[in-house]
């Protein structure tokens, strides 16, 4: 794995959590327990934060990055994912916060100052304008994203097995 420091922050990872070795981590970025980094993925804290909770996934070729504090950008955007998140192959998370048993699907772009609330579901190839805020319980689709429906019993039953599906799948990944 490719662990790299940057302007004197270096990257905090729990002991427990997995980074594929092809995935790259640069800077002040934190890694919680049980969390998992699957290959080819990029998470570069370089001009600001980037944190991801306990038994998140991100897969593989995603993309995770932060806005700087700028004249276009007062203060800058840190990048937030919550616990218990599923983050589907090559997904953009920049700059975003993304609360607690969402799954983000494949090819889905979230960008700066948007902010998902606990149990959203976004679906595969979607767009989350920047500044945009979704309340939870719901599914999302579209480019830009719509309301779709409530969530029902069985998808945010999966949202709960997903984490811990891939919690397991990176034990057996560490045992290789």
């Amino acid at each position: 794995m490719a662990i790299r420091s940057f302007n004197g922050k270096t990257p905090d990872i729990a002991a427990s959590a997995y980074v594929d070795d092809t995935a790259l981590v640069i800077g002040d970025v934190t890694i919680g327990e049980d969390s998992s980094i699957w290959p080819m993925t990029v998470a570069r804290g370089d001009v600001h934060s980037i944190t991801i909770g306990k038994r998140t996934n991100i897969q593989d070729a995603c993309v995770l990055h932060v806005t700087h504090d700028g004249q276009f950008s007062p203060g800058g955007f840190p990048l937030k994912v919550g616990d218990d998140v599923t983050v589907g192959h090559r997904v953009t998370l920049h700059a975003c916060t993304v609360g607690n048993f969402c799954l983000i699907g494949m090819s889905a772009t979230i960008m700066d100052g948007a902010v998902l609330g606990d149990r959203v579901i976004i679906g595969a190839g979607s767009l989350v304008p920047t500044g945009k805020t979704l309340e939870g319980g719901y599914l999302y689709v579209g480019s830009p994203v719509k309301r779709v429906r409530v969530l029902n019993e069985n998808e945010l039953a999966f949202l709960e097995y997903s984490s811990v599906h891939y919690a397991k799948l990176k034990d057996k990944h560490r045992r290789v």
